[in-house]
């Protein structure tokens, strides 16, 4: 009676074993398919990184012979005898902080696969106001002759107030980057640019008062 008791016990713990490693199945199973059809990360994270828009784009070529103009304006002065030293160090600083960024705007348009210039069907874009001669702030060919031609402390004023414009140019350009950009990095410089510059400006306004 006892040995029949047993088995039978035994027989009932096995059904119950069975049971449990069945609902385990089933629920790794249901686990598993739960886990396939999760949704697809959109993008991977070098995707993600390289994310552009045309605002972005225009912001590259456009602040590229911006930059590149700042650039010439500042060695034409320091090339110059007789200018405040105040005025030369301004010049200086704006090279030192706007080469980088030359480099930097190139390497994203590579990256990007863009050109560096804008097409010329592409002239008659909003901010551009009829070409790339009349982008915000820039100077004429008669504007950089003047700077070339003039001396001294006439030099140095005139230096002041062309690059009061041009420095005014970047940062409503930079301002439309930040409004209308997607690339973080591109955004980023572009508050840079507006900070920087417009103390830049503060600063040139005080010091044609010392002239």
């Amino acid at each position: 009676m006892n040995k029949k008791t047993l088995a039978v016990g035994a027989t009932a713990l096995a059904v119950v074993f069975a049971a449990t490693a069945c609902s385990d199945s089933d629920s790794d199973t249901g686990t598993t398919v739960a886990t396939s059809t999760a949704p697809a990360s959109a993008g991977t994270p070098a995707e993600q990184a390289t994310a552009h828009n045309d605002a972005d784009v225009m912001f590259a070529q456009m602040m590229l012979p911006h930059h590149s103009q700042a650039i010439e304006m500042s060695d034409m002065l320091l090339a110059k005898d007789n200018i405040p030293a105040e005025v030369t160090a301004l010049a200086e600083q704006i090279k030192t902080a706007q080469g980088p960024e030359i480099d930097q705007l190139e390497s994203w348009l590579d990256q990007w696969g863009e050109p560096t210039k804008m097409p010329e069907s592409d002239h008659d874009m909003p901010g551009m106001d009829g070409g790339m001669a009349e982008m915000e702030g820039m100077m004429s060919e008669e504007d950089m002759q003047a700077l070339a031609d003039a001396q001294g402390t006439d030099a140095a004023r005139l230096f002041l107030e062309q690059m009061i414009a041009h420095h005014e140019g970047a940062v409503d350009m930079a301002q439309t980057e930040i409004e209308d950009g997607q690339f973080p990095d591109a955004v980023a410089m572009a508050r840079t640019i507006v900070d920087t510059q417009q103390q830049e400006i503060d600063t040139m306004r005080q010091l044609l008062t010392t002239l």
